[in-house]
């Protein structure tokens, strides 16, 4: 009986290892607040603005912006460079996490 538990302990393990993180994808179509991206989360006027919305962290980028997700624990979620545009990463749990660019952190409530 041990073994049969371990041996499911250790695919399940394995499964959530390689799990596929997160991707951002382009936000298409009319997203329900969008257009009030940078009235109130801007992060830095020149760079990016952060909204959530229905378990997504859209993000509109002005140009090329490195971003990463951290877990507020530390663990990182998603690390990629956005073209401009506006772009959505869809987040599996709720929770808090970290968004970083190149030169602005901020604190993501999902």
């Amino acid at each position: 009986m041990r073994h049969i538990l371990l041996i499911l302990v250790l695919l399940v393990a394995s499964a959530v290892a390689l799990a596929a993180p997160p991707r951002w994808e382009v936000a298409s179509g009319n997203v329900p607040g969008i257009e009030n991206v940078a009235q109130s989360q801007n992060i830095d006027s020149e760079q990016i603005d952060v909204l959530v919305r229905d378990g997504y962290i859209y993000v509109a980028c002005r140009r090329d912006t490195p971003v990463k997700v951290f877990t507020i624990l530390g663990q990182l979620i998603s690390s990629q460079t956005l073209p401009a545009g506006t772009h959505r990463l869809r987040m599996a749990a709720k929770g808090i996490y970290i968004l970083k660019t190149d030169n602005a952190t901020r604190r993501v409530t999902i």
